[in-house]
């Protein structure tokens, strides 16, 4: 069961839904390993990856979206999460994508970006979107360029640190 007031979208490979409790141990586990998870924020102490589960439950009901929970048709697991975060501090609402290991190169995070984009301008009524990546994670660069978004300036995060703010084109572009 949801643990937040999220609508279920689709395509073609995956299911993107609100977070479940059952999705905590497949984040917890990405948020630890800090190869795989620095790009995002990753933790070294469980409780700290725990809080950040909970913390995009809250992100949903105090902002009413956050990141869903990508969920791969086939076999019914997680395979990442995609979604629109907009936290205190923030400089505006950003589309990210992590992917867990096992579902990398297959274009589970471009077919989950393309599909949020496109809820949040329908939907949610968004004009325009940034990613936010921290310099050095050229795969989320590489990514962010073939969904159109262009680097518009670096600034500092101030729990990241130093993040280049790519801007994607604007819904009339992509509603078009």
């Amino acid at each position: 069961m949801s643990l937040v007031v999220a609508p279920r979208l689709e395509t073609e490979r995956l299911i993107l839904r609100g977070p479940e409790a059952a999705d905590a141990e497949a984040m917890i586990g990405f948020l630890l390993d800090r190869d795989r998870s620095d790009g995002f924020g990753g933790y070294d102490h469980r409780g700290d990856a725990w809080r950040w589960f909970a913390l995009n439950v809250g992100h949903w009901h105090l902002r009413g979206y956050g990141y869903f929970t990508i969920e791969d048709k086939a076999t019914g697991k997680p395979a990442g999460i995609c979604g629109i975060w907009n936290p205190e501090g923030w400089p505006e609402p950003e589309i990210g994508w992590v992917v867990f290991e096992g579902y990398e190169g297959r274009g589970v995070a471009t077919e989950a970006a393309l599909r949020v984009r496109r809820y949040a301008y329908e939907d949610l009524g968004l004009r325009t979107l940034t990613s936010n990546i921290v310099p050095g994670n050229a795969r989320s660069v590489a990514l962010a360029e073939r969904l159109g978004a262009v680097y518009e300036r670096t600034y500092t995060n101030y729990h990241m640190g130093e993040d280049m703010l790519y801007r994607h084109p604007p819904a009339e572009e992509v509603l078009a």
